[in-house]
């Protein structure tokens, strides 16, 4: 087993690779509620929707383990499953088939893209002070989700975002998850993060932010499976009505664009906490990450999952000691055991896992020190991204917003040479991208 994952090698072992894998998987948990309540808002049968949340994530999380070695981990993603449910459904006229129909679709183009080289081509031409800034964003962006969970920042009306009110039970315990992830963190106690998640998760039992199961064992449904080739009432497969219909298409591209971008920011962030993110910004065995996270959208789609993606939650097991693939297959047998047990992973709040977000926000602000900000074309569109991601609460938004940014003051100052082609063709994609969405 070492010798094929290289836990020694890599100054980690096989607990510590088990452990950052239980870490990872309670980070994630809250997708196997979530994303089964949204996808029924789309008329996908509640039971079906957990079971193929459940074993899509462990699929394919365990697929990443192996052909990439790395500590990334995969489930349904949020944000597309909002839109499959409020809009992708309703503009395919109800029909769920076809927007998972959509959603595989969207997952193939990527793949193709990946296994052409071009996706990994244009990470390789974003200028490296891009690289930091992506990285920089997502710990702001990774914070501010725990922060929010832990209903420590609530929206606003007046003001957008705004303090959590404190006497609230979401509250307290998101503080205390907070208190107990960073002193443990800085105590070095193995396994800060995890700890910080389950007293928690104990502490919200009396608060009744931690409910207590009401059953164990979950029976298992699979009729959202081949989602994209099963009919509607007339008869019409969900991928012939995706493929005919204009409107559909443009959706698969705005969501590729979302895939495209945010898997890569989402990588270099797990690159940078898990120590294989290279000095000029580029991460290791990123084609194996890529082609796994691509046929993930793909097997969403197919399973009615929605488009299962790499998730940023990942960060918390890197940072807790997962340096190996080990850790994706310990996190993927968890959510593969958790279809037979949701009742019971249900009970660990957003709350819960708040202080493991915050603490790797926190461990990811290191790259700003690397950006030149005194330069107006590495310092700006950094600071785009910096801003962007979290204040739009989209990676891939954030992402374009500094991609534009720079190719424009390139243009303005004299330095259109140091734009690669690539990303021209990101840039302009972004273009369209944001004016169709």
């Amino acid at each position: 087993m070492d010798e094929h994952f290289k836990t020694l090698e890599r100054g980690s072992s096989t607990g510590q690779e088990l452990r950052a894998g239980l870490t990872t998987f309670l980070a994630m948990a809250y997708i196997i509620a979530v994303n089964p309540a949204l996808l029924s808002e789309a008329g996908v049968p509640i039971t079906a929707a957990v079971t193929s949340t459940c074993l899509g994530a462990g699929i394919m999380t365990i697929l990443m383990g192996v052909f990439s070695n790395r500590p990334l981990a995969c489930a349904s993603g949020m944000g597309i499953n909002a839109i499959v449910a409020y809009s992708l459904t309703a503009i395919a006229g109800g029909d769920w088939h076809a927007s998972m129909a959509v959603i595989f679709i969207e997952g193939i183009a990527i793949l193709v893209l990946v296994l052409c080289g071009l996706r990994k081509a244009i990470m390789d031409a974003i200028p490296v002070s891009l690289r930091h800034a992506i990285s920089v964003g997502l710990g702001l962006f990774i914070a501010m989700i725990g922060l929010k969970d832990g209903g420590i920042i609530v929206a606003d009306e007046s003001t957008m975002v705004a303090l959590g009110t404190v006497t609230e039970p979401t509250f307290i315990i998101g503080i205390v998850s907070i208190i107990i992830s960073i002193i443990l963190y800085a105590k070095k106690v193995p396994g800060s993060l995890l700890w910080g998640i389950l007293i928690a998760v104990l502490v919200g039992i009396p608060f009744g932010v931690t409910t207590l199961p009401t059953g164990i064992v979950s029976g298992l449904d699979f009729s959202s499976f081949g989602a994209p080739f099963q009919t509607d009432a007339a008869g019409v497969m969900g991928i012939t009505k995706a493929l005919t219909t204009p409107v559909l298409l443009v959706f698969a591209f705005s969501l590729m664009m979302s895939d495209f971008f945010d898997t890569m920011g989402t990588a270099m962030a797990v690159a940078k906490q898990g120590d294989f993110l290279n000095e000029d910004g580029s991460v290791e065995n990123i084609r194996e990450i890529l082609t796994v996270d691509s046929a993930a959208a793909a097997v969403g789609g197919l399973l009615g999952a929605s488009s299962i993606t790499t998730f940023v939650e990942s960060t918390s097991g890197a940072a807790d000691g997962g340096r190996t693939g080990l850790t994706s297959i310990a996190t993927g047998i968890l959510f593969i055991l958790a279809a037979f047990f949701s009742p019971l992973i249900a009970i660990v709040s957003s709350a819960a896992t708040c202080g493991a977000l915050v603490v790797v926000g926190f461990l990811m602000m290191t790259d700003v020190a690397d950006i030149d900000w005194s330069d107006i074309l590495e310092g700006f569109p950094a600071f785009m991204i910096v801003a962007g991601i979290p204040f739009t609460y989209s990676i891939s938004n954030g992402i374009g917003l500094g991609f534009i940014a720079y190719v424009l003051i390139a243009a303005v100052t004299g330095q259109i040479k140091k734009v690669k082609p690539l990303m021209w063709v990101a840039t302009i994609a972004f273009v369209i991208y944001f004016i169709i969405v």
